[in-house]
This record gives structure tokens, sequence and C-alpha cells, in this order.
């Protein structure tokens, strides 16, 4: 359903991304790891269209969206969250909603009917009404997901939709994107949050530094040296294997 190869971007001097490739088949959960500043919200950026790649190309169901603006690469089925949620704080919860389903219904009464079934459906049907200011980190972080399905969007593009949630919140969290891949959809999920990727992801793959190190099962890419040492440094993988043995 998507595939972007070759994808590099530079920042002046600094390389943020280089060469990465990866594959998300339809249907899937995908994971997207790496350590802080490894590259990949800028990888994110530039499958969604907001930052334009250097090099590369991203296909998405068989097209060639290589630089296509953010609102074209939404219409044709692909949409990202953001990982620092913010809402239209004067608007209510369902009105947020609403702004997505704007994509493709341009009436008032067919958008927020859009809106308040997707709301229901993602467990906010009691918050609709209220201030979108009101909501907690949790409740933002369903109203980033509920905004996004009202789009239409069968792809979606999570950035760390788990931080800032207590355990009890993520595990809701993760039914419900279980409930919503169950629908039809198809994501790829950028992830800091490990019990999340255990429990949804297929697959994942590593970005370090901007390159990618790795691909497999999350189960793999725990055990995987060069994954252990990207997030806790040279000398690590070796470390905790000595600790294994002793």
């Amino acid at each position: 359903m998507l595939e972007v190869r070759n994808l590099s971007k530079s920042f002046g001097g600094l390389r943020a991304v280089t060469d990465a490739s990866l594959d998300v088949p339809e249907g899937s959960i995908v994971g997207l790891l790496g350590p802080n500043g490894a590259g990949k919200t800028t990888c994110f950026t530039m499958i969604a269209g907001f930052t334009k790649a250097d090099e590369g190309t991203v296909r998405f169901q068989g097209k060639d969206i290589t630089g296509l603006a953010p609102h074209s690469i939404c219409a044709l089925g692909m949409i990202r969250t953001f990982q620092i949620v913010q809402p239209f704080a004067g608007l209510t919860v369902q009105e947020n909603i609403a702004v997505g389903a704007y994509l493709h219904h341009h009436d008032r009464r067919e958008a927020m009917a859009v809106a308040r079934d997707v709301g229901k459906r993602l467990g906010m049907g009691a918050m609709l009404d209220r201030p979108a200011s009101s909501l907690t980190i949790a409740g933002r972080k369903r109203l980033e997901l509920a905004r996004a399905l009202a789009t239409g969007a069968k792809f979606l593009l999570l950035d760390e939709v788990m931080a800032g949630l207590i355990p009890s919140e993520i595990t809701e969290i993760v039914g419900i994107i279980r409930t919503i891949r169950e629908e039809g959809h198809t994501f790829l999920m950028i992830e800091h949050v490990m019990q999340a990727v255990m429990q949804l992801a297929e697959t994942a793959y590593v970005l370090n530094q901007g390159k990618m190190i790795a691909h497999g099962t999350p189960r793999e890419l725990v055990k995987d040296p060069s994954v252990v040492e990207a997030y806790l440094g040279h000398g690590a993988a070796a470390h905790l294997q000595e600790e294994n043995h002793a």
C-alpha cells in the first residue's frame, strides 16, 4: 500500500535522513522506531508531504505521490496525526472532528453527522458537546485519531499517539487502533512505548542517525545488538549479553 524508496533529507549541513526505504502492506500495522533525533518525524513529514525530500520516492496505492501537498495526499486516503495535539480550543469536540469530515462533506450537517459517528466509534460519545479545551491528554489523543478518521483516510501515519499516557490509557488506545484496523485501515506508527509496539505492530523498522539499521518483528528487534546499541549506546549489547550469562 505504501512504498518508500531511498528518501534523503538535509537541513543545511545536517543530514537528517539518508537513503531510507520501507514498505507497509495494506491492512498491516508497521512501526517506525528509533532513539530521539533519529529522523523518524522527518521521514513522516516527507511521506505525508509536509517536507520535500531531497532524493527518493513515495508511492501510495501504486501512485507516485512524491512532492504532493499534504491536502492532496489526504484526499487520496493517507493522513498523519501529530505528537503534540492542538485542538481548536474554541470549538466543541464534535466540531473539531468535523474539521476532518469537511474534506469530503462540505455540508455542515453532513460533516457533523460524520463527526458524531466517528466520535462514538472511538468511545467519545459523552464528550462530543464539551469544549475541546476541557479534554485530558488521553482525550486529546482520541480526538486527533477521530479527526484523522473523519477525513475518510484508510492509511494513518501515527506520530507517538501513546506519548504521555498512563498504562491503562495505553491499553485503551491499543484496543481502539486494533478495532480501526479491523475496519479496514492501515497504519505506520512512530512509537516509543514498546508495550504498544509489541502488542500492535507485525513488523517494524529502526532508524538511527537518519539511516535504517534494522527491520523485523518487534520481538526480533529488541534482541538485535545494533538496535540495543542505538538506544542504549556503544557497548550496551555486549554488556547485556554478559549480564544474561552471569
